[in-house]
């Protein structure tokens, strides 16, 4: 029975680091963006870089950033700060991506396209 326990212990921490290993997103790594303003009152654009570690966006300096690129490309992202509010979808294939966006800065709604590059 001790033999067996031990073989299921190490069978999970072999599988755990399988999964892990493998969670790695063919996009992960720095990127760049551009936020373009197509229609609104919000600031003609945008430019900040993201970093994508398994397939999760995240901007070190905003914390109410959320975002998730699928093994697809596939990306949806948001962020909030005060008075400001924003979301997209769009996709990335290999360096390179583009989507729609929406939001508001104080009373005046926005909208446009991003585009993205790795760095």
């Amino acid at each position: 029975m001790k033999k067996f326990l031990a073989c299921t212990i190490a069978a999970s921490c072999l599988m755990t680091l399988v999964s892990a290993a493998h969670a790695h997103s063919a996009y992960d790594g720095s990127w760049d963006l551009l936020f373009v303003t197509q229609r609104g009152a919000c600031d003609p654009t945008y430019n900040f870089s993201v970093n994508v570690t398994d397939g999760i966006v995240t901007h070190p300096n905003l914390v109410k950033f959320r975002g998730y690129v699928a093994r697809s490309g596939a990306v949806r992202a948001s962020v909030s700060v005060p008075d400001k509010y924003a979301s997209g979808s769009g996709r990335l294939s290999g360096n390179s991506g583009r989507g729609t966006w929406s939001g508001f800065s104080g009373n005046a709604r926005c909208s446009g396209y991003w585009t993205a590059r790795r760095t």
